[in-house]
């Protein structure tokens, strides 16, 4: 299966590879990206190599996607964004994304989101798609409520990072809710 290429206006959102490495490094390697990933900051540039091998056997297990969000005018790799905890047979799956700190409030993370939805309702026929994030980041929540996401609940002691647990909060989009939103 070949790894789908998706375009927005001003994003493409494509495979990563080795080219990727220092990019990814960058920006994960500042606690104030990781605070809210559900991982520990980067400490050296093979932890980015690692991450990226975790994404590709994710694809290769047809578990879920994550793309490199790249501006197309100047082929910067500005984050990732990905579907995860793909469930084909019950027609669900999570997403995830990540910008490096100079990229935030500028639309990019809501335009990424848009193509990614389509992606997944309209490619995968997907029926159900969740995110879910820490209590604190204002920002991930403000940005799935704003396109319809609806918060289901607390799920308590969910993610284990910075040798602690860690609640989360489940939000969800249906493809129903989608279909009347677009």
């Amino acid at each position: 299966m070949e790894f789908p290429m998706l375009h927005s206006e001003r994003l493409l959102l494509r495979k990563m590879d080795e080219r990727d490495i220092d990019a990814l490094y960058a920006y994960f390697s500042k606690d104030i990206v990781t605070q809210y990933f559900g991982m520990d900051t980067f400490k050296e540039v093979e932890d980015a190599r690692k991450l990226l091998d975790s994404f590709g056997q994710t694809f290769e297990q047809r578990r879920g996607y994550r793309w490199g969000i790249v501006l197309k005018e100047t082929n910067t790799l500005i984050g990732t964004f990905g579907i995860h905890s793909l469930l084909a047979l019950h027609k669900r799956a999570e997403i995830g994304y990540d910008l490096h700190p100079d990229y935030w409030h500028k639309g990019y993370a809501t335009e990424a989101l848009e193509t990614v939805l389509t992606f997944g309702f309209n490619k995968l026929g997907l029926h159900r798609i969740g995110a879910i994030i820490f209590p604190a980041n204002t920002a991930s929540k403000n940005l799935v409520l704003k396109r319809g996401f609806v918060e289901e609940g607390t799920l308590r002691d969910y993610i284990f990072q910075h040798g602690k647990s860690h609640d989360t909060i489940i939000y969800s989009l249906t493809r129903k809710e989608w279909d009347l939103n677009k």
